[in-house]
């Protein structure tokens, strides 16, 4: 586990904002700041609202300590008034927003932190870190799961990413649909499905295969998973099937062309009458090259570095920006950054059929609901006391519910508009 505090994850500025506003008296004012993203990552046509259920809880747990005080006074971040204020600190606002699971489009408000410009400010640098980290990566795990048209995968990326950082994502990829990870942190916090078997190392260490192949499965039986590809990979499957029989659960192939290869194996294996053991792949597999063998043999993907890394886009673009103060809209004006002011709220539109056609987003007002609308935000805090989250498990069948739930023509992976327009209307 990390160190570090979630207090002191976060950036000076934040700090330096309060001394300032407590100095001026306006640190106090009632104020709104919402999470959006004003654009989706290019190629994208929808978000995955992911890492709430973590950030709810870092929240719970934002303190300073004396030794972080004693820090930010030696260095002079705080003057002697704000350290007082941080050695007290706790959130005691509202936070609301859309359901894990959820999917979001550019300008969904997804996250809403209500309190003090003071207390809701420093919470600035945690929000979007977490955020924009698992929402990437939640997208691209579920770009994967449709391209793998319900095959299994497995995260495996924890060897490219940081520590922490791997943990947190094997933890989106399983909202996203993956059926296991590789990394145990990640089993023992959040109760996903762990699996591995063994490396190339392991092979590389025997004299030869076969003897590699044999004490594996003298450990853990037939049902296992054997790599066939440290020498050559036809061979390496013969191997495999002469010591563990044609019970052997799986074989995995780590290198080459895997379409080309997974036809071959398929085919090998059944001579050898091993018609149900199954095909693993991996090597640096993202959506696109899952997607290219969906008419191939395979029947699991492992999935590392593109899952854990967003698929080309390590960040959501989420930003955190103030839109009411003491209950009047404010607006930010900048070319290209422009915000809308005031709180929103936001329904998704369906047609009966359960397809959605529109997000709906009033600034400052309720929408005016049709019978198949649906509210997309929920409490996560009240008056600084947190809220009954779902489970993962919940949040995981909501992102199933709805991918299901949008137009056919947003689960592709070419580019194109958001799979569900975004109508910004005048509050009633």
């Amino acid at each position: 586990m990390s160190t570090l505090r979630p207090a002191l994850l976060t950036d000076h500025y934040e700090l330096t904002m309060v001394s300032a506003a407590l100095r001026d008296g306006t640190a106090g004012r009632r104020c709104v700041f919402e999470v959006f993203s004003r654009r989706l990552p290019a190629g994208r046509r929808y978000g995955v609202v992911a890492g709430t259920g973590r950030l709810i809880e870092m929240i719970r747990d934002f303190r300073f300590d004396p030794a972080e005080i004693d820090f930010l006074r030696r260095t002079g971040v705080v003057d002697e008034p704000a350290a007082q204020w941080l050695a007290g600190y706790r959130f005691t606002g509202d936070i609301d927003g859309y359901a894990e699971g959820e999917l979001f489009f550019p300008g969904s408000p997804i996250l809403t932190v209500s309190g003090t410009f003071a207390e809701c400010v420093v919470l600035e640098t945690l929000v979007l870190s977490v955020l924009n980290h698992d929402c990437a990566v939640a997208a691209a795990a579920a770009r994967m799961v449709t391209a793998a048209r319900g095959r299994a995968l497995i995260e495996m990326g924890s060897r490219r990413a940081h520590e922490e950082a791997a943990v947190a994502a094997a933890r989106s990829a399983y909202l996203a649909g993956f059926r296991f990870t590789s990394n145990l942190a990640a089993g023992q916090r959040y109760g996903i499905p762990t699996a591995g078997t063994a490396a190339h190392a392991f092979t590389l260490l025997h004299d030869d295969e076969r003897a590699a192949f044999a004490s594996q499965v003298a450990t853990l039986g037939k049902d296992t998973t054997l790599l066939v590809d440290t020498y050559d990979i036809a061979q390496g499957i013969r191997n495999a099937i002469a010591v563990a029989g044609p019970e052997l659960r799986a074989v995995r192939i780590d290198s080459g062309d895997l379409a080309v290869i997974a036809q071959q194996s398929r085919e090998l294996l059944d001579s050898l009458g091993a018609t149900e053991t199954k095909i693993i792949v991996s090597g640096d597999l993202d959506e696109y090259a899952i997607a290219a063998l969906a008419a191939e043999p395979v029947d699991m993907y492992g999935a590392g570095t593109a899952v854990v890394t967003g698929s080309g886009a390590p960040t959501a673009g989420l930003v955190y920006k103030l839109v009411e103060v003491e209950g009047r809209p404010v607006v930010k004006r900048s070319e290209h950054k422009a915000t809308i002011g005031g709180r929103k709220v936001a329904v998704r539109r369906h047609k009966p059929t359960g397809t959605a056609t529109e997000e709906v987003i009033v600034p400052q007002g309720v929408p005016d609901r049709q019978p198949n609308d649906r509210l997309l935000q929920h409490s996560y805090v009240v008056s600084g006391e947190p809220e009954t989250l779902p489970t993962l498990e919940e949040s995981r069948d909501h992102l199933r519910q709805c991918l299901i739930s949008i137009p056919w023509e947003g689960l592709k992976l070419s580019a194109g508009d958001p799979a569900v327009p975004v109508t910004v209307v005048p509050a009633s």
